[in-house]
């Protein structure tokens, strides 16, 4: 049977991307891509909007990236880069730096309304950008909760000092609106269908 991605399945697919979520997304989608990262400084102007702050740094990734592959003569068609931010009253919150740090964040989203905002930088024939919003209502969660996640799971890599698809998402997450994958870390639909539009 023909895939249905035959219009850029065989293109060579970068993901300037250590997490391990937007590769597990990626390898679900079918997406054949391989991993190239290199170090970058996850600052931005403080004049940019909030959904304009992850597409930023997400570009800056994917230049890093590019430059490197230019430099070292390795082929690449299509370079796909993204980052994450959680905004909770109107701030953005990082990740957690030790346990009282996500102690303090997670204290912060119980029985509280969040967003999760993901850039997405694309560059190939053409760039491509763009961000997507999902919100996410937790109930409240007693400290015996927050503090068994942060010990069992070390939320340290993640922004908002949670991931939706492990044990706190189960049992905390009273709704989502919007695209679940987005808070994994990628809106790996409308990847694809960037991807499939050609234009990139």
């Amino acid at each position: 049977m023909t895939h249905p991605y035959t219009s850029f399945i065989d293109k060579k697919i970068i993901l300037a991307s250590q997490s391990p979520r937007r590769k597990q997304l990626l390898e679900w989608a079918e997406v054949p891509f391989e991993v190239v990262v290199v170090p970058t400084e996850e600052t931005y102007p403080s004049s940019l909007s909030l959904p304009e702050i992850p597409i930023y740094i997400a570009k800056q990734k994917a230049v890093a990236v590019r430059e490197f592959l230019i430099q070292n003569k390795k082929p690449h068609d299509i370079i796909i880069a993204a980052d994450t931010i959680v905004v909770a009253a109107g701030k953005v919150t990082g990740k957690p730096v030790s346990e009282e740090n996500a102690f303090e964040i997670l204290s912060g989203l119980s029985g509280q309304t969040h967003q999760v905002i993901t850039g997405v930088y694309i560059s190939g024939l053409e760039e491509h950008y763009f961000s997507d919003v999902t919100e996410v209502a937790f109930h409240d969660l007693s400290e015996a909760e927050l503090r068994y996640y942060i010990q069992q799971y070390k939320p340290f890599d993640k922004a908002g000092a949670y991931g939706i698809q492990e044990w706190i998402g189960v049992a905390g997450i009273r709704s989502i609106n919007g695209d679940f994958y987005n808070v994994m870390g990628l809106p790996v639909s409308r990847v694809l269908q960037a991807l499939k539009s050609g234009k990139v």
